[in-house]
């Protein structure tokens, strides 16, 4: 069991999970009265995040607010150790005022009843229609009038391909699904594997479901419904276990040196990933800048105009704190102006989650290891078309541990992808009984 998962095992009873699908008025902090501005003073607010060089950008704001001072706390990622961290701050009573909270995790902290509804907040709603509209189910967790984060972040997917191995093989980029298969054919015939099936980073998969329709998780305020294996879901997983049973793709483990070496030679020529992924295969294949190109995602009907998201963050405010406002204020600063926007992409590649950070002219220029190819031009149609409505569980970390053992051994060959996702469902749905969440 995970960390995460143990965590909500200790802090969770029956009553709080009830008291966590119902409306936003019935916690403390959850009213507008709670949402007020400070009065008395300056305010110092305390921030933990593990962005690269998120000090410069909190130094940014501190030097225009002296009545709102903002201290940063950076550690490791949030299952690396700082959503431990902010469990076990949130059961002492010593949460900081912000964190940084992914999006398949908040709805975790919000179960646990540790999230302040920003709803309540005026500038906070207010601020409803500067983000992409989906990024904004992925903070409202199913209740159109609540706010447990504002959006920082995004992962729209696109597909990398290797431009010049494609035009020397008369190989056309592959525009739907079945072309991308055909493609694959080709592509093993000539030595090489059209991309690599992560076995273990369930979140790309998740991508790929969301793009196709997989709906994973409901909540009708009352239950949560997990759907893992639905018939969206379902047909994502037919069609790479396909690929997987004629070997037209590899399966090499993500993110190991076995995987750079990969794409740093002839051996993988594409990668369905998200737009911070521009980085990854720069500095894990620098052998091969100048080669690679963007294009859409493949589409599962042709002409269709669909992405899927892999990852993003919100910054969260969280229950305790004594001047949410003042948090809030700080939140949106950070999320939507274009000084901080900037600041965070230069320094840690993040893509905004606001309809205006796609015109940052820090995303305007073209880029050198992409063959000047103005990329983000890909990433920015792409954010536009991610469907909404996509849902995260509140056990997620289990759930993906499970899912990947799963993929594993359908790699193996025992078992199959779909096999691993109902039993990853049936495990989901035991692991929430078994912590008092209700569900359908």
């Amino acid at each position: 069991m995970s960390a995460l998962l143990r965590t909500i095992g200790v802090l969770l009873t029956s009553a709080v999970a009830v008291t966590a699908c119902s409306s936003p008025d019935a916690a403390p902090g959850g009213t507008a009265s709670a949402c007020a501005p400070a009065s008395g003073g300056p305010v110092t607010l305390t921030f933990t995040s593990w962005i690269p060089g998120v000090e410069q950008v909190v130094q940014a704001w501190n030097a225009k607010n002296p009545d709102i001072q903002v201290k940063v706390q950076t550690g490791p990622n949030g299952n690396g150790g700082t959503y431990q961290n902010f469990f076990n701050q949130l059961k002492a009573g010593n949460a900081p005022d912000l964190g940084q909270i992914e999006y398949d995790a908040l709805p975790g902290f919000r179960v646990q009843d540790g999230l302040f509804d920003l709803a309540a907040c005026d500038i906070v709603a207010q601020a409803k229609d500067q983000f992409v509209p989906w990024t904004w189910d992925q903070v409202s967790l199913g209740d159109a009038k609540a706010a447990y984060g504002v959006p920082q972040d995004t992962g729209p997917m696109a597909l990398f391909y290797r431009a010049d191995l494609f035009e020397k093989n008369g190989i056309a980029i592959p525009a739907t699904w079945q072309e991308y298969a055909a493609a694959a054919e080709k592509v093993k015939a000539a030595g090489g594997y059209i991309t690599n099936f992560s076995q273990s980073d369930v979140n790309q998969f998740a991508g790929l479901a969301w793009q196709a329709g997989g709906r994973w998780f409901g909540n009708d305020g009352q239950k949560w419904t997990v759907s893992l294996a639905d018939e969206k879901t379902t047909k994502v997983a037919q069609y790479w276990q396909d690929l997987i049973d004629r070997k037209l793709v590899s399966s090499v483990p993500p993110w190991t040196t076995e995987w750079d070496n990969a794409y740093n030679t002839d051996q993988a020529w594409t990668w369905v990933s998200a737009v911070w992924g521009a980085n990854s295969i720069a500095s894990g294949a620098p052998k091969t800048a100048g080669k690679w190109r963007v294009a859409p995602m493949p589409q599962w009907s042709s002409g269709e105009t669909v992405a899927g998201n892999w990852g993003g963050s919100s910054t969260a405010v969280f229950k305790g704190s004594k001047h949410p406002y003042e948090a809030a204020k700080f939140a949106l600063w950070l999320n939507t102006s274009e000084e901080a926007l900037t600041l965070l992409n230069q320094k840690a590649n993040l893509y905004p989650a606001t309809k205006a950070g796609a015109n940052l002219p820090a995303l305007a220029s073209g880029v050198a290891f992409y063959g000047d190819q103005k990329i983000y031009e890909i990433f920015a149609k792409a954010s536009a078309q991610v469907p909404a409505g996509f849902t995260w569980g509140p056990a997620m970390t289990a759930t993906y541990a499970n899912a990947s053992d799963g993929f594993k051994a359908a790699v193996s060959g025992k078992g199959t992808l779909v096999d691993a996702l109902t039993g990853a469902q049936t495990f989901t749905v035991q692991t929430l009984k078994n912590q008092a969440i209700p569900v359908a």
